[in-house]
Parts: C-alpha cells; structure tokens; sequence
C-alpha cells in the first residue's frame, strides 16, 4: 500500500471501519474432532449426502443411480428437491436436515465464544446459499435454533454471493473517497473462484450505499486450471487491467483503490499470516509475499491517480455488503458456506434502532 498522506485508512486487516467494528474473524474452532467449521461447508454437506446413499444401497437401490456424490451439481441437487421421484427427494432432505443440525451446532458454538456473544443476527453468504437446499437449510437451522430458545436470527445474504464479495469493498472506505467518483474495481479470491468486477456505490440513489451494485462482473474458475500463484496473480492482473479499460470506455470514474478480498488472517502489512491454504499454487502465506504489492505491478494507475489496493478477509468483506440492512440491530455476524466456512463479527459503531432495511 502507498502511505502518501491522506490515504493512512486503508489499513488492511483493519478491525475499525467506517461503519462497523471488526470483532473478529477467521476464528478457527478446534474440538477432539478437529476444525469444528469443517462439519458446516460444501464437503460437510456431500459427506452426509454420501452417508444417506450407502445406507440406501444396503437396504436396496440407490435413488441417485451410479454417479459419484462429489460428482453432482448443485442445480441438480435443487432439482431432486422439486421432481417427481419422491425417494431421490426425501434422499435430499435427509441430508438436509443432518446438515442444518451440524450448522445450528456450530452456530451455538460460535456464539459461546467472546467475541460472538449477544450476536443478534446470522448472515450466512458463500457459494452454498446460492441453492435452493442452503435456503433451505438456512431455513431449517433458523427453526432449530429458535426450538432450542436461542435468540438470533439466521438469514441468507441480500446480494448474489459472486457479487456480495465484491459490493463489501465499498464499506471498507470512507465516504470522502467515493465522493465525485462512480465506483471501484473489486476482487473476491476464493478455494475455487477469483471474481473481480467493477462495482457501482449509487450513492445518489441511496447514501448508505444500498443500492450498490456490479457493473460488470468476471469470474475465472482457477480450480480447473489448478495453476501456480505467479500465474494466478498474473491472470488476476489481466482481469483489472481489462476492468479498468472498461471503466474509460465507458465514462465510470473509478476511485483509485482497489478492494481486495482473500481467506485468512491478514496483517497491517498486506501479507497472509495464515489460512491461505487452499488459495491457487502455494506461499501466500507469510512475510515473502505481499498480496497488494504484487496486484500493484499490474494496475499502478487508475484514473491518472496513483492506485491504492485495501486488503481484509473475504468472509469480513462479503459480511460487510449487509452493513445497509444492519441498522437495526447493533452485534451481527456472517458466516460463509463454501470450500470452507468463514467467519467474521460485527458491532455497528452507529446503531439507529428500529432503522434498519426490512427483509
């Protein structure tokens, strides 16, 4: 990061924003079992599918036929859901529900904890969400909660999770630094995805930037190229040397910051301490390597200013999309369901209560 006088907020990691203090994040619960997250992600999911069919297939036929759990698709687990073959359908919501309880147990385990005490909502974003089985879950942990006299509400993420990632950006910065501009680039790094898009703050429409939105939106499937960090961060360059071309094609005026998002723990410096495992190639983690450092090479100019990239964990930035519709409650948190579960907690610094956006 540039430290030129004036730009000292972009403090990458940061726990206070403008709009919410950063309680925690990127918790990492362990029990006798192992990480307690693990039992709440995609694979956790696909595990218990793939419990249910071999007891299906001991005591007969498997609904799901000869395809490999790990094998089917999202759309096509939606699609069980609402068809007419009923044992493929209660085969799914068996599932489900074995999921939902694995969730609302480490929603309870999560909340015993320091910093997620009194929480009074539960975003869930990431790529699960996006499905009808994870609203459906959603759903279903929301009543086993509840049952159980816990208070706090679960609900899924307003934005599409592609695009959540990305809008968070915009409440990493001050109002000032959106002021005279249309928007900013933005980048969401994942276990299997890298998005990057321009997002648009709207903030005539709507100044506590509930309006925002993707202008345009890029997704490059790393995990099926499977290529090392060099060429990752090479390709990730590409993909916002191409935004920002069109951004001045199309008379967007760009602030001259970029928001980054990335799994794990991120330090004042710009480097990954830890829990950038699953991240394409390998080394991001550590003093040798400098994530913002490394995007700068690519896009050191935007708009003729000199360019500014603010870095934080992904699951801070996807939560932060949600800042508009927290105005009624002050502690709040989210946690995204994807290659694996992350994590972050927020208190609104200014709270209005009985202000905030109905769902």
């Amino acid at each position: 990061m540039n430290d030129q006088t004036g730009w000292q907020f972009l403090n990458h990691g940061g726990d206070m924003l403008p709009s919410v203090r950063v309680d925690g994040y990127n918790i990492g619960l362990r029990d006798k079992e192992g990480f307690v997250g693990d039992r709440a992600n995609t694979g956790a999911f696909l595990e218990k599918l793939e419990e249910l069919r071999l007891l299906y297939r001991k005591a007969g036929e498997d609904p799901l036929g000869e395809e490999a759990t790990e094998e089917i698709k999202r759309k096509q687990i939606d699609e069980m859901l609402t068809g007419d073959d009923l044992n493929s359908a209660a085969l799914v919501h068996g599932a489900l529900e074995e999921f939902a309880r694995s969730l609302s147990d480490v929603i309870r385990r999560f909340l015993r904890t320091a910093s997620w005490q009194r929480t009074e909502r539960i975003v869930i974003g990431g790529g699960f969400r996006e499905s009808r089985v994870g609203r459906l879950a959603i759903a279903r942990t929301q009543a086993l909660l509840s049952g159980e006299g816990i208070k706090v509400e679960v609900v899924p993420i307003a934005n599409h999770p592609d695009e959540a990632g990305l809008i968070g950006s915009l409440h990493m910065l001050p109002p000032y630094v959106l002021a005279n501009h249309d928007g900013m680039l933005a980048v969401d790094i994942g276990g299997r995805n890298i998005r990057a898009g321009i997002v648009l703050s709207q903030v005539d429409k709507q100044a506590d930037l509930g309006r925002a939105k993707v202008e345009k939106l890029v997704i490059w499937r790393h995990a099926d190229d499977e290529p090392a960090r060099t060429a990752a961060i090479g390709r990730l360059g590409e993909m916002l040397q191409d935004l920002r071309s069109r951004a001045e094609k199309n008379k967007i005026r760009l602030t001259p910051v970029i928001g980054v998002g990335c799994p794990g723990a991120i330090k004042p410096d710009g480097s990954i301490a830890r829990g950038g495992q699953n991240l394409p190639g390998s080394n991001w983690e550590g003093a040798n390597f400098n994530l913002p450092a490394a995007l700068l090479k690519f896009v050191p100019k935007i708009g003729g200013q000199a360019t500014h990239i603010v870095l934080h964990n992904d699951a801070v930035v996807q939560g932060l999309s949600e800042v508009p519709r927290m105005g009624d409650v002050k502690r709040w948190g989210i946690l995204t369901i994807g290659t694996g579960l992350g994590n972050a907690r927020f208190t609104n610094r200014q709270t209005e209560k009985g202000k905030g956006s109905a769902r």
